[in-house]
């Protein structure tokens, strides 16, 4: 039997031109260093299980090591369900740290078997659509300052090879968000540069009012969107039923809202959003993630990943239910995206010409790690 032995973390550092604003969104800016870690979990008889996801040291000595240690990295679901029963003492132990923890677990089991995640997780497809999914709204002229920047670089998405398009409108530190109006034009401006043939996606800014929410949806219906999301505080299920009864535009959600499987589970049995949604840094790892993918077929529900990488599309891959779409990104007219991270010799996500995302097809999760890279910037 397999045993932990050990886990331990590996910070690099890199250059990146991507920038966080006072309420964490990421925009284009100036080149500068930034940290990524490297999470190993590692075995007695040699085999390793790795994750990319930062974490503070001390949650690693106090928490995963106590919890994991000489345990058998098989048994995810014993040992997800420990972290889960831990976080209610502990918390400051969130999900996404989970999520990566259980990630590297599913790595390892897929290096122990030589075979990618979603081939064990029982294998639907090997490709997804994917669609282009926007940072959100800045004031740099020719970025994503205005309806015509949106309409310019939907266009240049479509020409990439993107089939889908979705929008993440200005939302605050920026003085004059959030403004529902501008909200529609920028996505009456995407519209007419695309056509009617392009499938269409807003997600907005999160702590709209009811009326606010409601304009925007009749609007979208109107300039005939594919789904809305998240608009209103999602801790307010009686908000999203009343949205998802009112409006025709599939409303999807929740997003951010925390309780996993639960949370998912009230929403769907209250009929709050047409379309469920779920990340594995929202929910803590592919685990849960996968609770909630049976949940939604047992409700006859629709279910969207949120956000990209390879433990969501490791998910896409096995799941055997409505859920059309990577979303790749984020994306902005000045970040180059297909550019491989200097950590990596491959990109996880590479989109092909008919804008498909191919699931990788080496063991685990499907990362090719530079290691050469890693050990050269390490911190």
């Amino acid at each position: 039997m397999l045993q932990i032995t050990d886990i331990t973390t590996q910070r690099f550092s890199y250059k990146t031109t991507v920038v966080r604003d006072s309420e964490g969104h990421t925009h284009a800016g100036d080149e500068h260093d930034a940290v990524q870690t490297l999470i190993t979990i590692e075995t007695d008889e040699g085999t390793v299980g790795r994750a990319f996801g930062g974490m503070p040291e001390l949650l690693i000595e106090d928490v995963f090591k106590p919890a994991l240690l000489g345990e058998d990295p098989m048994m995810r679901e014993k040992l997800w369900q420990r972290l889960r029963h831990w976080q209610r003492a502990h918390r400051d132990l969130t999900d996404r740290e989970v999520g990566v923890i259980d990630m590297a677990l599913w790595d390892l089991a897929g290096a122990a078997a030589d075979l990618p995640v979603y081939k064990l997780l029982g294998g639907y497809r090997d490709k997804v659509l994917a669609y282009a999914s926007t940072m959100c709204g800045d004031e740099d002229p020719g970025g994503l300052s205005s309806p015509e920047d949106y309409a310019r670089f939907a266009e240049w998405c479509m020409q990439r090879g993107y089939k889908a398009f979705k929008l993440h409108t200005w939302m605050p530190p920026i003085e004059w968000a959030p403004d529902p109006k501008m909200d529609v034009k920028a996505c009456a401006a995407v519209r007419e540069a695309v056509g009617p043939d392009i499938l269409l996606m807003l997600d907005a800014y999160h702590f709209y009012s009811r009326e606010q929410a409601y304009y925007i949806g009749r609007e979208l219906e109107k300039l005939n969107y594919y789904w809305f999301e998240e608009p209103m505080d999602e801790h307010s299920i009686s908000s999203y039923a009343w949205l998802a009864q009112q409006l025709d535009i599939p409303v999807i959600g929740p997003e951010t809202a925390e309780g996993k499987m639960f949370t998912r589970a009230e929403w769907m049995a209250r009929d709050a959003a047409d379309i469920s949604r779920g990340g594995v840094g929202d929910v803590g790892g592919i685990t849960p993630l996968m609770k909630i993918v049976h949940l939604a077929e047992s409700f006859g529900v629709a279910m969207e990943v949120h956000g990209g990488g390879a433990g969501n599309l490791q998910v896409l891959g096995a799941m055997g239910i409505p859920g059309e779409f990577y979303e790749r990104g984020l994306l902005h007219p000045f970040i180059d995206y297909d550019a491989v991270e200097p950590w990596l010799n491959a990109k996880i996500d590479d989109l092909d010409a008919d804008g498909f995302v191919h699931l990788p097809q080496g063991p685990g999760l499907g990362h090719d790690i530079n290691f050469d890279y890693v050990d050269a910037n390490r911190i």
